[in-house]
C-alpha cells in the first residue's frame, strides 16, 4: 500500500485561519463561480437589489421564492416587476449547475445525478428515499485532495471548493424534485442532508459552515432544516473539528475513521500523517461534550486491509478510553469498489464477526445500507467516467 498510499512528504502551506495543511489538500486556484444570491447575506442583497434600482422589501420577495418555492428562475417571480426580471435573473441568478445526467436505482428511490459546474468542472449528488426519511449525499468540492487511495474522487485529485450557492442549489434541487413528486414513491420533503459526496467538507469550512446555515435559517431566509438532520463528514482535520464545535449548529458529526492505528491509517488515510488517530478521537469527543450530539465513526470495511478481528478490539479499546459508548456510533459501509481497484469488500463472515466483537464489548455499531452499487454509487465514479 506505500506505494499507492504513503510518502507523502510535500511542503506546508498555511489556510486563511494558519492551519497549515500538506499542499496536495489544498484547492488550486480557478476561476470563481459566477456570485449568485445565495452566496449573499442579507445586507449583501439589499445592496445588490439597490444598484439595479429596486427596494429594500424585495429581499423577502425573493427569499421565498427561492427558499420557500424553491424557484430559482426570477423570470417566473410574478410579484417582482416584469421590466426587472431579466436584470435580477442576469445578475443574480447564474445557472450553477448544468444537469449531465441522472442515474436510477433501487426502484428509482436512489437518483445519482451529475453536474457540470461553470467552469467545467464535474460534481455528484446522490437523493435516497428511505421510508422513514428522504435524504441527499452533497458535494463540497470538485473533487478531493485528501489522497485516500480506496476512493474514486482521491482518486481524481482536487479541483477547487464549491461555493456556498452551488452546495445549496444541488440542495434547492432535490428538495424541488421531491416536492414535485419526481421521486418514485410520490410527492415528499426533504428531511436529511449528508456532506459525503466529493471532497472534504471541513477543507472548505467557511463555505460549508454558511451553506449550514442558509439551511437550517428559518424561513424566507433560510430552507429551515433542522440541524439534527444534517451530517457533515471529515477525515480527521482536528481544528476544524474543535471549530465546528463552537459554531453553534448541532449538526451531526461523522469521521471517517477507516483503521483503529495509525501504522495502517498513514496509508489508507494519509491526513493521519498530520492528526493521529488519537487527536481525532480527542476531537470528536470533545464536539460531543460541547454539542451533546453523538459523532458518528465511519469505517469502510475493505477486504484483508483493516477487517481483521484485533482492529475491532483496538477499535472498541480507542473509543471506551474516551468514556461512555453513547456518545459514539460505528457505522460499518462495506466498501464500493472503485474500477480499476484491487480492494474490495470484506467477506460477509469476516463482517458479521467484526460485527460480533463491537457489540460484546459495548459498542454501539450499524452495517450501512449500502445503496447505488448498480450506478456507479460510490464517490466520484459517475464523475470518473464522464472525463
Amino acid at each position: 500500500m506505500s506505494d499507492t498510499a504513503g510518502g507523502l512528504k510535500l511542503p506546508n502551506q498555511p489556510l486563511d485561519n494558519g492551519v497549515k495543511l500538506p499542499l496536495v489538500f489544498e484547492a488550486p486556484r480557478r476561476g470563481k463561480p459566477p456570485r449568485h444570491w445565495a452566496d449573499l447575506d442579507h445586507d449583501e442583497r439589499v445592496a445588490a437589489l439597490s444598484t439595479l434600482g429596486l427596494p429594500a422589501f424585495r429581499v423577502d420577495q425573493i427569499d421565498r421564492h427561492l427558499f420557500e418555492r424553491l424557484d430559482v428562475d426570477p423570470r417566473l417571480f410574478t410579484d417582482l416587476p416584469s421590466s426587472v426580471r431579466d436584470d435580477v435573473a442576469a445578475a443574480l441568478f447564474p445557472e450553477l449547475l448544468h444537469p449531465v445526467r441522472d442515474v436510477t436505482c433501487d426502484g428509482d428511490e436512489t437518483v445519482k445525478s451529475l453536474w457540470r459546474l461553470h467552469d467545467g468542472a464535474l460534481v455528484e449528488s446522490v437523493l435516497m428515499r428511505y421510508p422513514d426519511r428522504n435524504t441527499l449525499c452533497v458535494s463540497s468540492q470538485a473533487g478531493c485532495g485528501m489522497a485516500c487511495p480506496f476512493c474514486a474522487t482521491g482518486q481524481g485529485g482536487l479541483q477547487r471548493n464549491l461555493s456556498a450557492a452551488e452546495i445549496i442549489a444541488q440542495v434547492i434541487d432535490a428538495a424541488g424534485r421531491l416536492r414535485r413528486g419526481e421521486v418514485s414513491g410520490g410527492p415528499g420533503r426533504l428531511s436529511n442532508v449528508v456532506f459525503m459526496g466529493m471532497g472534504e467538507p471541513l477543507a472548505n469550512y467557511r463555505t460549508v459552515v454558511r451553506s449550514l446555515r442558509m439551511m437550517t435559517e428559518p424561513a424566507p431566509r433560510g430552507l429551515g432544516m433542522s440541524a439534527r438532520g444534517i451530517t457533515v463528514s471529515t477525515v480527521g482535520l482536528v481544528p476544524r473539528i474543535e471549530q465546528l464545535a463552537g459554531e453553534g449548529m448541532p449538526v451531526t458529526l461523522a469521521i471517517s475513521l477507516h483503521a483503529p492505528d495509525d501504522e495502517l491509517r498513514d496509508e489508507i488515510v494519509p491526513i493521519n500523517t498530520r492528526w493521529k488517530v488519537s487527536e481525532v478521537l480527542d476531537a470528536a469527543w470533545h464536539y460531543a461534550e460541547v454539542t451533546r450530539r453523538r459523532v458518528s465513526i465511519e469505517y469502510i470495511m475493505i477486504r484483508d486491509i483493516n477487517d481483521q478481528p484485533e482492529r475491532a478490539d483496538l477499535l472498541a479499546a480507542e473509543l471506551k478510553r474516551r468514556g461512555d459508548f453513547g456518545w459514539f456510533h460505528v457505522n460499518l459501509i462495506p466498501l464500493n469498489p472503485t474500477p480499476g481497484s484491487v480492494w474490495t469488500a470484506s467477506r460477509r463472515s469476516v463482517e458479521k464477526e467484526f460485527v460480533r466483537r463491537l457489540e460484546a464489548r459495548g459498542v454501539p455499531v450499524t452495517v450501512r445500507d449500502t445503496r447505488g452499487r448498480e450506478i456507479d454509487g460510490a464517490c466520484g465514479q459517475l464523475a470518473a467516467l464522464e472525463r
